[in-house]
């Protein structure tokens, strides 16, 4: 009877034995399950949300005294160096200001870049800048449709031609009213297509802007309003052949390969023109909030020297506010200008021959600062935890 029963028990252990096994190895639930945060670079924006992204975060337009047509700061390659020994790249970037910002974006390579200034007339010079990266095939009809100069039989093979050679070419080629006319009803039809609304003297204001550099050419300069040029001023041409501390060329129109990647960029809508001031309640906030929503960290954020007109009141702390709401890594940096000027003398830093001065600090730096009261001053802003460019 005691051997029955034994038998039997190892007939039962026997036929439950499997599902016990079964249940153990059970397929985990398809990882299309668990919620994945989108990316906007991995396809890119549709032209209605691109419009709809700017406007979203976008304020009402502000003033400054300045055209800001090109860059006056000679040295705003000089960080350059230091930000590739750090590998910066990837990530988001957030800059001010026209087209200087897009050398960095070449060197960074962003996923997305949001183009930051409280001159609603900076929005509109980048959708024509977007209008002429969408028209050129290369570097050098990216330049001749901005200057309104004919292009060459054998424009492909320029591909590989040095920035001088290009440079050069531009120079010596007559510009042609007729042509730049025709090139600006083009760009004016892409502009429109952009799906941001414009009024016919916002239209009018990007083909002004569009004059200036055909009348002046690369001998364009930095103006302010009721203010002559200065003599140190660079003009559109010098921006372009200027070097980094090592010695190196890179401006985003200096390599092909760099050029193309901030076509693409624009071609896929992610350089998001803003319109906002830099210690307003939206603008800034508003793309910290759009960054955290899709999982993105600022790579860089240029300021110019906006901050030193930020620092004559309360403006400074809620700039800085903002900047703390940023998502950032170890690696993320402020990359700001200092003009030699503003106090009458030079920053440690700065580089023989050159008025203006770049810098570059690390955003965790910055808003350890300035959470702790240490930053009381613009001096406190230009002189604590900037990196050593050399």
């Amino acid at each position: 009877m005691r051997r029955k029963l034994f038998l039997s028990l190892l007939i039962f252990c026997a036929l439950i034995q499997p599902a016990r096994v079964q249940e153990k190895v059970q397929p985990p639930k398809p990882a299309a399950e668990t919620p994945q945060i989108a990316k906007p670079a991995e396809a890119g924006l549709s032209l209605e949300q691109f419009a709809a992204l700017s406007q979203k975060l976008s304020e009402p337009n502000g003033y400054f005294d300045t055209d800001n047509l090109i860059s006056n700061e000679t040295s705003y390659l000089h960080v350059m160096g230091k930000m590739r020994q750090m590998k910066i790249n990837g990530g988001a970037f957030i800059g001010v200001g026209p087209d200087q910002s897009f050398s960095y974006i070449a060197q960074i390579r962003p996923s997305i870049a949001f183009m930051v200034d409280i001159r609603r007339d900076n929005l509109l010079q980048h959708l024509l800048f977007k209008s002429l990266f969408a028209m050129a095939r290369n570097r050098l009809e990216f330049l001749c449709l901005f200057f309104g100069k004919p292009v060459p039989a054998d424009l492909k093979s320029w591909d590989a031609r040095s920035i001088q050679e290009i440079v050069a070419y531009v120079d010596k080629t007559q510009k042609e009213t007729k042509l730049f006319d025709t090139t600006h009803a083009a760009l004016q039809a892409k502009i429109k297509s952009y799906g941001i609304k414009l009024n016919d003297s916002e239209l009018a204001t990007i083909k002004r802007m569009h004059l200036e550099f055909f009348t002046s050419g690369m001998d364009l300069k930095f103006t302010s309003h009721g203010r002559g040029s200065r003599y140190y001023y660079p003009n559109y041409r010098d921006l372009m052949l200027e070097k980094d501390l090592t010695g190196k060329q890179c401006n985003y129109l200096v390599s092909e390969d760099d050029f193309r990647f901030m076509k693409s960029l624009q071609e896929r809508n992610l350089v998001i023109p803003v319109t906002g001031d830099l210690a307003g309640n939206h603008a800034l906030k508003s793309i910290a909030v759009y960054l955290n929503e899709h999982g993105e960290k600022v790579s860089a954020f240029y300021t110019s020297n906006v901050e030193f007109y930020l620092s004559r009141g309360d403006d400074f702390d809620r700039f800085a506010a903002s900047v703390k709401l940023l998502p950032r890594s170890a690696n993320s940096v402020i990359i700001r200008s200092y003009f030699n000027g503003t106090f009458g003398y030079a920053h440690p830093q700065s580089v023989s021959g050159y008025y203006s001065t770049q810098l570059l600090q690390t955003m965790d730096s910055f808003v350890k600062e300035f959470s702790a009261g240490g930053l009381q001053s613009y001096t406190d802003v230009i002189s604590k935890h900037s990196l050593d460019l050399r």
